[in-house]
């Protein structure tokens, strides 16, 4: 299905020769009809997918905010991670969602670039503030004696959603209002023919799949690694104290053994149980972006990937995957078919009526 991961774009010659002969032949034989049923299909799961973002997220902030813990880092980057998912539901899920009701994008060129920006911004921030989250429990395992640093924290997460919306700032410039056919418009992407799009596509994937993907399995690996030589210790101390010399409880061998073991079990059950947490939402988010971004590149990069002559079952991308606040309750599962109008990031093969030079 059609979705902010999937737009309506058209070919736009290199260095600014003009367009092919017969090209505005070609864009003024009609506007380009969709698929009902699948649009049918598309608005029911959108629904679905936006009230499980909407409840989902505030059910998170509402039990954050009151729960005891609070203050905790791990649950400061949770409030953070819940916001960017709810962006995603309010300026992603919900405009795609009138959108698939209504076809076409009815409002002026502005809103058209503000749709799109805000799409994207939620995207990245979502993304990147689960990457935050995750490092930070990296170090909490890897450097438990790391001086709580509050302000540092802060300053983190300020940077990444100014670095977000700095990122998503190229979305203005590439969609815009276009007449689609006589009389019809429609919030466009124009791209440089032939790279275009195979640049834009292999740019987004890898800022915001594969980059955090790399980043997430190494903080994974390093936490795994650290946690099995925590075991390996708590068993060793543990040997230790059974095995040590006569009376060894109260001599100082012994109480150094049962120390470690003390020390050891702290770390294991204070910080494993948020390990674990965040690995689910972090699985969630490989698992529900995969497809979807394997068939983007596919699409792009082989010419004889299929396509759907009708509208699009591009795919709404899995925000909630990715933060994992609401369940998977951002986005909605990616289709095979690359004609969908409305998209925020990644575009579609050129819709019918206008000719790629």
């Amino acid at each position: 299905m059609e979705g902010p991961l999937a737009a309506n774009w058209s070919a736009e010659p290199a260095n600014g020769s003009a367009a092919p002969p017969g090209a505005e032949g070609n864009r003024t034989a009609g506007p380009p009809q969709r698929n009902e049923a699948l649009a049918r299909v598309e608005v029911a799961v959108l629904c679905l997918i936006l009230f499980l973002a909407l409840s989902g997220n505030a059910c998170v902030l509402l039990a954050l905010r009151t729960t005891r813990h609070k203050h905790s880092r791990l649950f400061f980057f949770m409030k953070h991670l819940s916001i960017a998912d709810l962006v995603v539901a309010v300026f992603q899920v919900l405009p795609q969602l009138l959108w698939d009701v209504t076809f076409r994008f009815y409002g002026p060129d502005l809103l058209c670039r503000l749709v799109k920006y805000l799409q994207v911004v939620g995207m990245f921030a979502s993304t990147y503030l689960l990457l935050l989250m995750s490092l930070d429990r990296c170090l909490a395992i890897c450097q438990p004696l790391r001086a709580l640093r509050r302000r540092a924290d802060r300053l983190a997460v300020l940077a990444t959603w100014l670095g977000c919306l700095v990122a998503s700032v190229p979305q203005v410039h590439i969609f815009s209002l276009r007449e689609v056919a006589d009389g019809v418009f429609d919030c466009w992407a124009v791209f440089i023919q032939p790279w275009g799009p195979k640049a834009y596509i292999t740019w987004i994937t890898l800022a915001v799949y594969i980059v955090p993907v790399i980043v997430l399995t190494a903080c994974y690996g390093l936490i795994s690694f650290k946690i099995w030589q925590n075991l390996r210790l708590k068993t060793a101390a543990a040997a230790a104290a059974v095995e040590g010399p006569e009376g060894g409880a109260a001599g100082g061998g012994g109480r150094a053994a049962l120390a470690r073991v003390s020390s050891v079990k702290l770390i294991s059950k204070a910080k494993i149980r948020t390990v674990k947490m965040t690995f689910i939402i972090v699985l969630a988010f490989i698992v529900c972006w995969t497809p979807f971004f394997f068939v983007q590149m596919w699409s792009v990069w082989d010419a004889d990937a299929p396509k759907e002559g009708s509208r699009g079952a591009a795919g709404e991308g899995p925000r909630g995957c990715g933060g994992g606040a609401a369940g998977c309750g951002g986005g909605a599962a990616g289709g095979a078919g690359w004609s969908g109008r409305g998209g925020g990031v990644l575009p579609s093969r050129p819709s019918p009526g206008i000719e790629s030079p």
